[in-house]
């Protein structure tokens, strides 16, 4: 078996071993007092530990390593941070280490104490080798410890997104409604070209499309011209009107540069996902939104409110094409599909509100992102399917975003040990 240094970390952390005469490699008897905070980051494994030794009472550190000659070769005795480490936590020592003044390192050898069931468990239950390592047990988890897994890791995985948010209304000098204008259009990119609408969003401020709010047609020319998809020409009466719309707002505004449209994906995304088509669509969005803002954080509340904030038609030459030029024999899918409305509360408008609540403190934000996940459909992926391959169903958005920031944070990195689904199947009974 592969031993990792994060199941030490782990059998010091829950005491996972017989401490009766409990000594160090020198004979010195040892009582633990304190185990210490366990530490993610860079230093000793474990702060504000207290130990007995012989009866003397040391306060400091713990480093728990595989080898005792670990020490030496991740170079802890050059590294003052390492200096107060008071018990080295090893599963065999193999090399002497001291301390800076040359005296031996209390040193505590695992091997031979550790509980029988937790290697057992450990043996059994986790196999490193496998995209979720617990695949063939996670069912037999009390659901209690599930559901509480998910809510963590969704919680770190709101906080990841709304750091991205929090960044953009830093550069929009504290302005929620800018930022609420560039998130969207980031969400509307569908990672193929979300960063492409990102800098699209920067270039043409929301203040300026509020201006023109109900004239869809001028909205949809200053995005389309800037965003570089508008012809040079076009024999289309209303692809003419775009052009030189555009041309007058390009003066008007001094836009002295736009995107070009080899930075748009057209190939690998499905015609109702192509860039012209998602930008017809937010021209329509922002033409009959009163308030962008106001339109997210109070009158989306639930997903009947946000699907006629978004259902909205597009300009009629958008019913029958997915591109300038070429129309479409069958008229073009009406409005945005339920599965990319789901995709937006999720991506779009659910991170708006954590971040909310960050910013100003209000806990009951995070609540109402909880509230509204639980109201949508799971999303289908191939992260999903492994969960539900393993017995693990996701029964709405709340689980599903759980489930993908779990896998990315946790599963991936092969972090199990830090994971309470894996410390549960593991848990010694001996204690």
């Amino acid at each position: 078996m592969d031993l990792r240094e994060d199941f030490l970390q782990l059998v010091w952390k829950y005491q996972y071993f017989d401490k009766k005469n409990l000594q160090t490699e020198t004979g010195e008897k040892i009582e633990i007092v304190q185990i210490g905070f366990h530490n993610f980051g860079e230093g000793p494994d474990f702060h504000d530990s207290v130990i007995r030794l012989d009866g003397v009472t040391l306060h400091g550190h713990v480093e728990v390593h595989k080898f005792s000659s670990d020490w030496k070769q991740h170079a802890h005795g050059g590294d003052p941070a390492y200096n107060s480490v008071i018990l080295h936590v090893v599963w065999e020592n193999n090399q002497e280490v001291l301390r800076n003044d040359g005296t031996p390192m209390p040193t505590v050898e695992l091997k031979g104490k550790i509980f029988l069931d937790v290697w057992r468990n450990y043996e059994r239950l986790l196999d490193y080798k496998s995209e979720l390592p617990c695949a063939h047990a996670v069912r037999n988890v009390p659901e209690i410890i599930r559901f509480s897994t998910l809510e963590k890791a969704l919680v770190e995985r709101l906080h990841e997104k709304s750091e991205l948010i929090l960044s953009l209304l830093n550069a929009n000098k504290g302005d929620w409604e800018e930022t609420t204008y560039q998130w969207l259009f980031t969400c509307f990119g569908f990672k193929i070209n979300a960063q492409s609408m990102s800098e699209l969003a920067s270039k043409v401020p929301y203040k300026i499309l509020h201006k023109h709010r109900g004239q869809t047609a001028v909205i949809e020319s200053m995005l389309m011209g800037n965003a570089g998809l508008l012809p040079e020409e076009s024999a289309e009466t209303y692809v003419q009107f775009l052009i030189q719309e555009y041309k007058f707002y390009q003066k008007k505004y001094s836009w002295d540069s736009q995107l070009k449209r080899q930075n748009w994906s057209f190939m690998g995304a499905r015609p109702s996902n192509f860039p012209t088509l998602r930008i017809a669509q937010l021209a329509a969005i922002l033409s009959n939104a009163p308030n962008l803002l106001q339109a997210v954080m109070e009158d989306s509340r639930d997903f009947l409110a946000f699907k006629k904030l978004l259902q909205v038609r597009t300009s009629d030459y958008w019913q029958y094409h997915y591109n300038f030029g070429k129309a479409s024999e069958k008229q073009v899918l009406k409005g945005i599909s339920e599965t990319v409305l789901e995709l937006l509360i999720i991506n779009f408008v659910i991170p708006i509100w954590f971040s909310y609540g960050r910013y100003f403190q209000q806990q009951e934000w995070q609540e109402r992102c909880f509230d509204l996940l639980q109201e949508v459909k799971s999303e289908k992926n191939h992260i999903i399917r492994k969960f539900e391959s393993a017995g693990w169903e996701a029964a709405n958005s709340f689980d599903s975003q759980g489930m993908i920031g779990l896998y990315k944070t946790q599963c991936q990195a092969k972090k199990c040990l830090q994971c309470k689904i894996a410390q549960s199947l593991i848990k010694s009974e001996s204690k």
